[in-house]
């Protein structure tokens, strides 16, 4: 089986910083509004997590959750995790980075039974 979410290597790398200077770390796919629809990178004590959030995956050792009902858009899809120079969402923290974490996704090929 395919994986939900991968990263790109230029993630991983810095997904590894972010933690040498914030510790644990945890993903969230936003789904729109002030920060359109980007991979929000937080500590992973300061997101608290719902009843409507779903584990769909790591990458680089920390956990990606998506609410259930965006999920329920993205399910038939793999997200890939990227980093581009810019800045993205301003709650996330790659912000002072310089880039910003960007997701890229491919549909799953149909599975013959």
């Amino acid at each position: 089986m395919d994986e939900k979410v991968i990263a790109t290597d230029e993630a991983i790398r810095l997904i590894k910083r972010l933690k040498e200077k914030h510790g644990p770390l945890l993903f969230h796919q936003s789904g729109g509004c002030c920060d359109g629809s980007s991979p929000m990178c937080y500590p992973k004590d300061d997101f608290l997590l719902g009843n409507s959030d779903v584990l769909i995956g790591e990458i680089g050792g920390t956990p990606f959750y998506m609410n259930k009902q965006q999920y329920e858009y993205w399910k038939h899809t793999q997200l890939m995790i990227d980093v581009v120079p810019g800045r993205g969402g301003m709650f996330s923290l790659e912000g002072p980075e310089g880039v910003r974490f960007l997701t890229r996704s491919r549909v799953f090929p149909k599975r013959q039974p």
